[in-house]
């Protein structure tokens, strides 16, 4: 006797083949979109923007041109006037003034050779419809202004604020350096010397105020020590080349000099076995500390000899040095009354550990 409700061999697994197949096909019911070439939101919507100016695809930019200017003038809104018996669009003010926006949009859609080549892409390929959106919109939000303009303006303004940033730095520098005794003294005998100070102070008719007096005496000796210090590193005096747009221009020259400098530096150090020179040692040990041409420049010059009477340059001899300056700078924390008092806070009272004080 036959089980009338037993499932029959193989209904799982077409139930199970069902059920895999049906995400891709809820997908592609949602991806659907209806073939029709005229689509609301693009362009003259769902008119045609041939018959909007009533002119056909193989008409030229002039019979384009003339369709608008007369559909133009019959429905602008500050001229309609309607007509009697009149149908069609354009028959209130209302209308007239749609009529004449559409108009305008068919036009400016047209009149642009590449947007014209879009439309009628469109026209011939309605399936493509994201395909539509993206060109429509990617064209449509486009920048109107070149890229290379407004990349060239910011560079530029860029520049003119570090050039102006940089010489209030070195401004700056100037007016504390005239304060510094060592400096002040110095600028004050060259001034002596060449009787820059007699003329500030002159009597008789051109006689000057103390007050005058004594910004004329600054501004000789700041002018002095512009002249005589030649201060390097991060407020040292600005220079045209280093502004960005400069530096950007003369990219490839840098560029190829660099290029030209290490290959030479490949064949006479390494491939021919020349010995280091003093540029050459200077710029290893600079390499070695890490430290850029701006800072290594600022050193003084007895600290240079010094790296080069060591022989800093080999790598064994400036493993030493630098251990022994490791080891002088702990002696020098060990014995700074600052660093124990921060020691003995941290071994006592550090960061994060909770205190509490009984009254």
């Amino acid at each position: 006797m036959a089980i009338p409700f037993a499932p029959r061999r193989g209904a799982g697994a077409a139930s199970r083949r069902w059920f895999a197949l049906l995400p891709p096909l809820l997908l592609a019911l949602l991806l659907a979109r209806p073939a029709a070439a005229l689509v609301e939101g693009l362009y003259c919507g769902t008119r045609d923007c041939y018959e909007v100016l009533g002119v056909s695809r193989t008409a030229s930019k002039a019979e384009i041109a003339r369709a608008y200017r007369q559909l133009a003038r019959r429905y602008h809104p500050d001229r309609y006037r309607p007509e009697p018996g009149e149908e069609g669009p354009g028959r209130t003010p209302q209308s007239a003034e749609e009529a004449f926006l559409l108009v305008a949009t068919a036009y400016e859609t047209l009149k642009d050779e590449e947007t014209r080549k879009d439309y009628d892409y469109m026209l011939d390929h309605p399936e493509e419809y994201y395909s539509h959106y993206y060109h429509y919109y990617s064209r449509r939000l486009a920048p109107k202004v070149d890229v290379r303009v407004v990349i060239l303006v910011s560079v530029c303004a860029i520049s003119v604020f570090q050039f102006f940033s940089w010489w209030n730095s070195y401004d700056k520098t100037i007016s504390y350096l005239a304060t510094v005794p060592k400096y002040r003294i110095q600028a004050m005998e060259i001034a002596k010397q060449q009787g820059l100070l007699r003329k500030a102070k002159e009597k008789g008719r051109n006689k000057k105020s103390k007050e005058e007096v004594r910004d004329e005496e600054e501004n000789i000796i700041k002018n002095i020590i512009k002249s005589k210090i030649d201060i390097k590193g991060g407020y040292q005096k600005p220079q045209i080349r280093d502004l960005l747009l400069f530096q950007i221009l003369l990219a490839p020259f840098h560029l190829c000099s660099y290029i030209v400098w290490y290959c030479r530096w490949i064949y006479n150090f390494n491939i021919k076995g020349k010995e280091y020179g003093e540029e050459e040692r200077l710029y290893i040990i600079r390499k070695s500390m890490k430290m850029s041409k701006s800072q290594f420049d600022s050193l003084e010059d007895h600290q240079k000899e010094t790296f080069l009477k060591r022989e800093l340059w080999i790598k064994e001899n400036y493993e030493v040095y630098k251990q022994e300056q490791e080891e002088e700078l702990k002696k020098r924390l060990a014995n700074d009354p600052r660093w124990k008092r921060y020691r003995r806070w941290m071994k006592n009272e550090g960061p994060g550990r909770l205190t509490f004080v009984d009254d």
